[in-house]
């Protein structure tokens, strides 16, 4: 009875290992914002804060050098593209580009 359960057991680890590990979740959408006007640490980090109080922004990570502003949406929520292009606008700049998962806008989106 031993040895047939210990088969049982072994069979069954055999079969689970051949599915293969877990395959990480998808990266959660984000929106990327292009500022040309971006040129300094200190203007990057207060666009960044006007892009996480945008409804539906989760992080906000940003790259001086390829002035561009990468806005991680949360869980089941969609930043407005409209939203976010004001944001930047607030702090006096304005976005040549955004990019969200449904297209791309050179212009202020109209929602």
């Amino acid at each position: 009875m031993t040895t047939r359960l210990l088969a049982a057991a072994t069979a069954a680890l055999v079969l689970l290992s051949a599915r293969g590990p877990a395959a990480d979740p998808p990266p959660p959408p984000a929106s990327t914002l292009t500022v040309p006007e971006m040129d300094c640490a200190g203007c990057a980090k207060k666009l960044g804060e006007k892009l996480a109080k945008v409804p539906g922004a989760a992080k906000v990570e940003y790259d001086v050098k390829g002035r561009t502003l990468k806005v991680t949406h949360k869980v089941n929520e969609t930043p407005s593209p409209k939203a976010l292009w004001e944001a930047v606008e607030k702090e006096d700049k304005a976005p040549s580009k955004l990019q969200v998962p449904g297209g791309t806008y050179t212009k202020k989106p109209a929602k």
